[in-house]
């Protein structure tokens, strides 16, 4: 019996603690299910928080993305702007460059004719200056086309003949009956040639002394020819077609010159012609001006005719407008005594206004029945 006893008090206390033991874990759960509930509360309102930070970064994100794109966009459509006004600004470059190349090109193209155009010339003086009777022409005809740009008609001839029977070059007839100048083209280019050609000192000293023999010759057939006492002037222009071949001669072969000197024979260069001839042109020019002047002075002594009438003339004018001004000043006087008067008439009040009014009113009358009157007067005259 008692271990039943016991045995059942310990089935009561084993049930007992189970009881007890459930409960607490009921409580347990509950707790834990209130916890739960309470973590999945908290987790529902954080997941709302965090959509809405998605939410609100999404739209920021898009806004920042529509920005950015904005701003790519303008910077892109700037760049391309820039990119575009640069390749214009290139392509009208590369257009100007390649304009002003051509024209260079055809700069050059033209030099380039010139010059072979030149080489041409110089080819064809060349061959000119090889044949001697060519060369005589062309030193005859440098000599011609200075001495006709620089003289007129008239003051000189070409091939004219002299007393002697030769015929110069050039013939330039001076002034006041003075006896005329004459020019010698002719030049011994041969020697020159060689002269200027030798290759050994020898072949230079050679042919320098050739040159000075023919020049000499040369020298004194033209002081033989053309210095003619009364007939010609007593020097003679020996034209020389080069300036290059004046420089030489001087340099070279003083001598020569010397003897060209004393023979009254003067070898110009084509400058020194064409000095020679503006001078001979202001001559005649001074000629013309004296043979001109009495016509000059008759001319000024009407001038200073012209001048006296005109003084005359100016004077009695000056007179005239002398009694003019003083018309105008008495004319002036009369018309400021005439203004003071009516001043003076206007300032005067002879009636009140209401009398003046009255007046004005029977005057107009009057005039009405003068009018009537004359218009009765034509009636009955027309009928």
């Amino acid at each position: 019996m008692p271990i039943l006893l016991v045995g059942a008090a310990l089935v009561i206390l084993v049930a007992v603690v189970l009881m007890l033991r459930s409960g607490r874990h009921r409580e347990e759960m509950a707790q834990r299910t209130a916890d739960a509930e309470a973590r999945l509360a908290e987790l529902v309102r954080m997941q709302g928080e965090m959509h809405g930070r998605v939410a609100a970064m999404a739209e920021t994100i898009s806004t920042r993305q529509a920005e950015l794109n904005h701003s790519v966009n303008q910077r892109l459509d700037g760049m391309s702007h820039r990119l575009g006004s640069t390749i214009t600004e290139q392509t009208k470059s590369t257009h100007e460059n390649l304009r002003k190349l051509q024209e260079r090109l055809a700069v050059i193209d033209a030099a380039q004719n010139n010059i072979q155009t030149l080489a041409k010339d110089v080819v064809g003086l060349q061959a000119i200056l090889s044949n001697k009777q060519t060369r005589g022409a062309f030193g005859q005809g440098r000599m011609e086309t200075i001495v006709a740009d620089g003289l007129p008609q008239g003051a000189y001839s070409f091939q004219s003949p002299l007393s002697n029977g030769t015929r110069p070059d050039c013939v330039i007839r001076m002034p006041n009956g003075a006896p005329p100048l004459i020019i010698d083209a002719k030049f011994p280019l041969e020697a020159w040639t060689a002269f200027r050609e030798a290759a050994s000192p020898d072949a230079r000293r050679a042919a320098g002394q050739q040159f000075r023999r023919d020049m000499e010759v040369h020298i004194k057939d033209v002081a033989e020819k053309y210095l003619i006492a009364g007939e010609t002037q007593d020097t003679v222009l020996l034209f020389v077609p080069s300036e290059s071949i004046f420089a030489e001669i001087h340099e070279h072969f003083d001598a020569v010159v010397q003897r060209a000197q004393r023979a009254r024979v003067v070898i110009v260069s084509p400058s020194l012609l064409l000095l020679s001839i503006q001078v001979i042109q202001a001559v005649l020019r001074d000629q013309r001006m004296r043979e001109q002047a009495h016509l000059i002075q008759g001319e000024v002594g009407l001038l200073m005719e012209d001048l006296g009438r005109l003084e005359d003339r100016t004077r009695k004018l000056q007179s005239h407008f002398l009694a003019a001004e003083k018309d105008v000043e008495q004319i002036l006087t009369s018309t400021d005594k005439l203004t003071r008067r009516g001043n003076r008439i206007t300032s005067l009040e002879l009636e009140t206004p209401a009398t003046a009014e009255s007046s004005a009113e029977v005057a107009a009358q009057k005039s009405v029945e003068s009018r009537t009157g004359l218009l009765r007067l034509r009636v009955v005259d027309e009928e």
